[in-house]
């Protein structure tokens, strides 16, 4: 049985973590196989929007703690690849050129919580509950949270959440801004159907392109950022969507985006 289920939905790829007895833990192996996956999104003009859940009570556990235990009885802890697949895959989903939303269904934890911490946008059941892990394990963030929380939730509060290691349930998540929604639980999927579909039927290009100068607009002074827009402007105006935009425009309706 795959780690990861894939359907396919009128533009928007459903990503389900599969290894619901493990509360969807990442071994090495599902983590080279969502890298895969994400590739093959990125680049498939099929789809238009990416949203990524778990089976069963959690989200995602973060790293497979026995596989992690047995490298450390074999003495490979530190060469037996978690950390560089983690690294790469993430990488990945955070570079996608297309809307990316995590569904947190259940419990996101450590590594768990950094997969959805890389997701444009994050919602959440009123039952998920969210925990770094990292200090419990006399260990440090390892798949990007201490990257993306200062930025997302601000300096103190990452400082607090990581410190501390406490669990916080999705209303503390949703009062720092670590999520963008919650929802009762019998609710999320609705919802976030509701979400993606927006997404899947926008102009997929301009949403890449968006992605890529929110990224540079934090390296980049006002006038190198000035200049990027332009560039990615041109190129967004010469989409089949960019024509289709002013046409509507002009008829007074509503655009119908293509993606491309």
């Amino acid at each position: 049985m795959s780690s990861i289920e894939i359907k396919d939905n009128d533009g928007i790829q459903w990503l389900t973590l599969n290894r619901p007895d493990q509360m969807n833990a990442l071994t090495v192996e599902s983590l080279v196989e969502l890298g895969e996956i994400f590739d093959a999104a990125s680049t498939d003009d099929n789809v238009r929007c990416l949203v990524i859940t778990g089976n069963g009570r959690a989200f995602c556990s973060g790293a497979d703690v026995e596989e992690w235990a047995q490298a450390e009885a074999s003495g490979t802890l530190e060469t037996y690849g978690w950390t560089e697949a983690a690294h790469l895959t993430m990488t990945k989903l955070a570079s996608i050129p297309k809307p990316v939303v995590a569904m947190i269904n259940g419990a996101a934890v450590g590594a768990g919580l950094d997969l959805a911490l890389c997701c444009d946008f994050r919602y959440a059941s009123d039952k998920a509950k969210f925990k770094a892990g990292y200090t419990t394990m006399a260990y440090s963030p390892d798949a990007g949270s201490s990257w993306h929380l200062p930025r997302i939730i601000g300096l103190e509060q990452a400082k607090i959440f990581l410190f501390y290691d406490e669990a916080w349930t999705a209303n503390k998540a949703l009062d720092v801004g670590m999520i963008t929604g919650l929802f009762e639980a019998s609710d999320l999927k609705t919802k976030v159907e509701e979400f993606a579909s927006h997404l899947s039927t926008g102009p997929t290009f301009a949403y890449g392109k968006i992605k890529s100068l929110l990224d540079s607009g934090t390296q980049n002074n006002f006038l190198a950022q000035l200049q990027q827009e332009k560039e990615a402007g041109l190129l967004c105006g010469r989409t089949e969507d960019g024509k289709e935009a002013i046409k509507a425009s002009i008829e007074k309706r509503k655009p119908k985006f293509v993606g491309k």
